[in-house]
């Protein structure tokens, strides 16, 4: 499933770049190893339908399978084969031979693996057994200057081609952990922090606060009679109040503000650095702005809010009694007649109404 489809095809085409200039430089290589051999015509044939056909057609036989990533496990195959094969035809000759085997290898390594690796060196040894049979078994011992020079082309360039696809997947793989990182930390509906990841966010302000012997305040927003409006106007137009609500949010937040929805109809904002009474004051008017808030789809909807608001205390010893704090404090401003800001001061808490209608 993960392996076909689209991620195959973007393989194939990595493999398309790489093959190509892998078996251009490798052409070059073998071919001035075989010179002094004098192979038959039907040889160079076969030498440069390897070095400068297959590539494409390997790629368009991986693109036109029902699963690329599997034609291209094949072609990776089909590869170290005729790999082998050319070392035998070589008379393993030291240099070319033991840079085709090499490079070979640090291929199938990099696209499958120990496991994959173990595969292309059967395919290598199943190509070079059938070398043997083709051609005249022999032995070049020596490496002479000119082919020296054929294959250094193959030994900078290649390896610094297939490092820098290593490196593109690599940093598209981590591109994709940091994106699949932030959705699962993400409400899907609003766009704010989920409940997790603001209570994560929570404890960490509470520890900077406490190691800066800093204040800060928390506030948490209720949707008054959220279950109504879903009964009334369906839960579409519930959807709409609550990306509405976050979208304020977002809007009239600073940028240290960490606004989240911790649940349901309810919304977490943290305020760092800001005094008690500040707090209330911008709570207050998010209030007052979403109450006057219209919807084009429902003209006769008004919505308000119940809104509870705890500093953080010195006596607090962990994040959930600064949490509860507010949480009794949003109790209250839903039992005294709700769309109203109530504050959670001191220890033991005192409430305070810091703006009603």
């Amino acid at each position: 499933m993960a392996r076909t489809g689209g991620k195959g095809l973007s393989l194939a085409r990595r493999l398309y770049t790489s093959r190509i200039l892998g078996l251009v430089l490798g052409l070059l290589c073998v071919s001035v190893a075989m010179y002094p051999l004098d192979p038959p015509k039907w040889v160079w044939v076969l030498m440069f339908f390897n070095g400068l056909i297959w590539p494409h057609l390997a790629f368009q036989w991986a693109r036109r399978a029902a699963v690329p990533f599997h034609a291209e496990h094949r072609n990776l195959l089909i590869d170290a084969f005729m790999g082998g094969c050319w070392v035998a035809a070589m008379h393993f000759n030291p240099l070319p031979s033991a840079m085709t085997v090499s490079m070979m290898a640090m291929n199938n390594v990099a696209i499958g693996g120990p496991r994959f690796l173990l595969a292309g060196t059967a395919a290598q040894v199943l190509g070079v057994a059938v070398g043997l049979v083709v051609f005249a078994p022999a032995f070049v011992p020596l490496t002479t200057p000119a082919q020296l020079y054929a294959c250094l082309p193959l030994l900078m360039l290649y390896p610094l081609a297939l490092g820098w696809i290593c490196f593109r997947q690599a940093y598209t793989l981590g591109v994709h952990k940091r994106e699949l990182l932030a959705l699962s930390r993400t409400d899907s509906l609003t766009g704010l922090l989920n409940h997790g990841a603001w209570k994560d966010q929570l404890e960490i302000e509470f520890q900077r606060c406490r190691l800066q012997q800093k204040g800060a305040a928390i506030a948490l927003i209720d949707i008054d009679h959220f279950k109504s409006i879903n009964d009334t106007y369906g839960h579409v137009a519930g959807d709409i109040v609550l990306r509405q609500l976050s979208k304020m949010l977002k809007h009239n937040l600073r940028a240290a503000d960490v606004a989240g929805r911790y649940g349901g109809d309810e919304f977490c904002v943290i305020l760092p650095d800001l005094p008690l009474f500040n707090a209330a004051q911008a709570m207050e008017a998010l209030r007052e702005r979403f109450a006057i808030l219209g919807y084009d789809q429902n003209p006769a909807l008004k919505v308000s809010l119940s809104i509870g608001l705890a500093a953080l205390d010195p006596g607090h010893t962990d994040a959930t009694r600064w949490l509860n704090d507010a949480d009794q404090a949003l109790y209250e401003a839903k039992a005294g007649g709700r769309n109203r800001v109530i504050c959670c001061s001191d220890s033991p808490p005192r409430l305070e109404v810091l703006g009603s209608v």
